[in-house]
């Protein structure tokens, strides 16, 4: 397989769709006022897992990119500290800062595309192949969730 067919697939994967929802469609819409809810039963609220997301895809972005970057303290660096954000600005920004940072990762795949399945000099053995995958499995799984809060929220319509 050729790194453009690679990366075209790879692009799809991180982009959702195909077998799962968008985080673009996931957050499409969404009541802000209710983002901190959490629906009885479960331990996040939608701003909780959006905000998860943002802090772990720009951690692996900013890993695969910088030798020198030190990751947040695990759990606590991957989640806010608060269930709400303060405003609708503070949803929408964090929203933004994850299409922003896929595009990002996404031009790295572009420039690096021959060096795929290279171990990075720094890290444990990860390859820029690898965290594309970890991003989009990491992704796709609370995005799932997303749609869950949503459902229990009285706040999806398929």
């Amino acid at each position: 397989m050729s790194h453009a067919v690679l990366i075209a697939h790879l692009r799809e994967l991180l982009r959702g769709g195909s077998a799962h929802t968008t985080f673009a469609d996931a957050v499409k819409g969404f009541p802000v006022e209710r983002a901190g809810v959490r629906p009885e039963g479960l331990p996040y609220s939608a701003w909780e897992l959006v905000e998860h997301i943002r802090l772990a895809q720009n951690d692996v972005l900013r890993f695969s990119q910088e030798p020198d970057y030190v990751s947040p303290e695990f759990p606590a660096g991957y989640w806010p500290s608060s269930p709400a954000p303060r405003n609708e600005a503070e949803w929408n920004q964090s929203v933004k800062a994850i299409h922003d940072d896929l595009a990002a990762f996404e031009r790295l795949l572009d420039r690096r595309a021959d060096q795929l399945e290279k171990p990075f000099p720094w890290g444990q053995g990860q390859t820029l192949l690898r965290e594309a995958l970890l991003i989009a499995d990491h992704n796709s799984y609370h995005i799932g969730q997303l749609v869950l809060v949503r459902r229990l929220l009285g706040a999806w319509s398929e």
